[in-house]
């Protein structure tokens, strides 16, 4: 009998015609001493934890030491007098930011207005051909000047700058006869090459409209005098520094010089090249201001002297302004050389 109700205990639950549930700690077990499982985190749980440990600490840091930079902005601020009032400080230059930005929308519905009236008079045979809204350029229109300005000038200084520096790599003949020059040019400020590049372009461009403006191409070629020398020596030394097997590799296959530019200098020297097409850009962005402001060239410069020689109430919150934004964009150029530097640097191959 004892036997018989031990086989029935034992017996699947389709035996005996009832339904077994396995013990769970939600609903509650036959053992007392049994621990509870321990509850599993649900993805969005254990997202969060780990987007700050690898994003959060990192930017711990320059958060940090912004945010003590803009306090102690707020609190010294006021005690400077100046001849325009007191420094400005952040609140007064995010506001001016904001004006700015306004004075730009206001700038685009006048347009859009002028196009529609123009448009308008056109197809009521009143008016035979469309023309460009002239109205002043807005500090949005100046910011994209100066962008303009830079990538033509650092166009032109890497154009030239990059042969050249391959040419004195490869030839330490070459490079002994340049490499005085170079020292002798690099050190020259904007406002030297200005005069010179105003003179030059003037009696270059007489034309009364011209494709691009005097000002927009003297400014760039100002930038492309200062900004050419880091792309170059980085390219010489680059190129100097491959190894020598590989060019006896290259003797030994009879590569031409095209082959062997770009099949063996060319991808050994790239992390150089684009070293140096970083700190060219750099210096350009930084070169640009002065040569806008002599060069009364539309852009960033210009807007800061104008605001200089206005000497409004606002004018050193602009200026302010326009120098955070300044550094914003030379910080964004550096950040996308240096990407453009990584993927160099991870994809070349020899």
């Amino acid at each position: 009998m004892a036997t018989a109700f031990a086989d029935v205990a034992h017996a699947p639950a389709e035996a005996t015609g009832t339904e077994t549930k396995a013990a769970s700690p939600e609903a509650g077990s036959s053992d007392p001493g049994a621990a509870p499982e321990p509850k599993k985190p649900s993805a969005s749980e254990g997202a969060l934890p780990a987007l700050l440990a690898r994003f959060g600490k990192p930017l711990f840091a320059p958060m940090l030491g912004i945010l003590a930079f803009i306090g102690l902005w707020a609190v010294l601020a006021p005690q400077v007098d100046t001849s325009l009032g007191a420094l400005p400080g952040p609140v007064e230059v995010a506001e001016q930011g904001v004006t700015l930005f306004g004075e730009w929308q206001a700038s685009q519905d006048a347009k859009a207005e002028f196009e529609a009236a123009q448009e308008a008079r056109i197809a009521a045979g009143t008016q035979a051909q469309a023309f460009e809204y002239s109205g002043p350029p807005t500090f949005l229109d100046q910011v994209f000047t100066s962008l303009e300005t830079v990538a033509l000038g650092f166009l032109l200084a890497t154009i030239f700058a990059v042969p050249i520096g391959l040419a004195c790599g490869l030839s330490p003949t070459l490079n002994a006869a340049i490499n005085p020059l170079v020292q002798i040019m690099k050190p020259v400020s904007p406002l030297a090459w200005l005069p010179i590049v105003t003179m030059v372009v003037s009696a270059t461009i007489t034309s009364a409209d011209p494709l691009l403006a005097k000002s927009f191409v003297i400014s760039a070629i100002v930038v492309m005098l200062c900004s050419l020398w880091p792309t170059l020596i980085n390219t010489a030394v680059g190129t100097a520094s491959i190894d020598k097997d590989l060019l006896n590799v290259g003797r030994v296959l009879r590569l031409g010089w095209f082959a062997k530019l770009t099949r063996l200098v060319l991808p050994s020297s790239l992390p150089y090249i684009f070293t140096g097409m970083r700190l060219s850009l750099g210096v350009g962005w930084m070169v640009l201001i002065a040569a806008e402001m002599l060069a009364q060239n539309p852009g960033l410069g210009k807007f800061v002297w104008d605001e200089f020689q206005n000497g409004s109430s606002q004018s050193l919150a602009r200026i302010m302004f326009a120098v955070i934004v300044i550094g914003l964009i030379g910080f964004l150029l550096d950040r996308m050389m240096m990407g453009l530097q990584a993927i160099a640097n991870r994809n070349h191959t020899v």
